[in-house]
């Protein structure tokens, strides 16, 4: 299975995918995520440097959404 491009249903910011089964899930960011992300400016702007790509609720439901409605494919 290869990278999937997914754009973020809240804010837009591109990111790659690729899922091995439904709970597993790699998040390639195309740029620096404290300048793409909304979440993640939110909380760098707080102090936050240990941010990671579990840390954007929004990302993670905008790609379930995505699996579910087939637009990133899960191998079986």
């Amino acid at each position: 299975m290869a990278m999937q491009p997914h754009a973020c249903h809240t804010c837009g910011t591109h990111v790659e995918v690729e899922k091995f089964s439904f709970h597993h899930t790699s998040i390639q960011w195309q740029n620096d995520a404290e300048e793409t992300c909304a979440q993640f400016q939110a909380l760098a702007a707080a102090g936050d440097r240990q941010v990671d790509a579990s840390s954007c609720k929004a990302m993670r439901d905008s790609i379930e959404a995505a699996v579910l409605d087939g637009s990133i494919v899960v191998p079986d």
